[in-house]
């Protein structure tokens, strides 16, 4: 089994100014990890994308809940750890809209599932509320 290690762990009110403080702790984590600057990116768009889902979808934009971001690393792949105390979803509604459907916004399902290896939404202990979306990216190094 390989050693991981935690390397960032934060709380973020669920408004959609505070994505700007989760692009810079993703871009810089990532940064010190020593990964090349377009897969940094592409991993921002991803968390980003998934913080905004939280926001609109599981609060309701409503802005007074928070959701936690993890990451950790064991070297070879990053996981990212977005969890809220939301009401459970459905995971089965868990969608992009059709890409033929063109208007802004609704891809951040599609951007997410196209940037990450693997995506999953993981179970939270029975009593409690809340959602668990988990996301693994093999790194690319500079």
């Amino acid at each position: 089994m390989q050693y991981c290690r935690q390397i960032a762990n934060s709380e973020f009110q669920a408004k959609a100014e505070q994505l700007i403080l989760l692009r810079e702790l993703i871009r810089d984590c990532l940064r010190q990890e020593g990964c090349e600057q377009d897969f940094i990116q592409r991993m921002v768009l991803a968390v980003n994308e998934a913080g905004m889902n939280i926001i609109q979808h599981a609060y309701n934009n409503r802005g007074i809940e928070t959701f936690r971001v993890e990451v950790h690393t064991d070297g070879k792949e990053l996981t990212f750890c977005l969890t809220d105390s939301a009401p459970t979803v459905d995971k089965s509604n868990i969608k992009s809209r059709d890409l033929d459907d063109i208007q802004p916004g609704g891809l951040g399902v599609h951007f997410i599932n196209e940037l990450m290896d693997r995506v999953d939404y993981l179970e939270t202990p029975e009593e409690e509320n809340g959602n668990i979306l988990q996301m693994k990216k093999q790194i690319e190094y500079l």
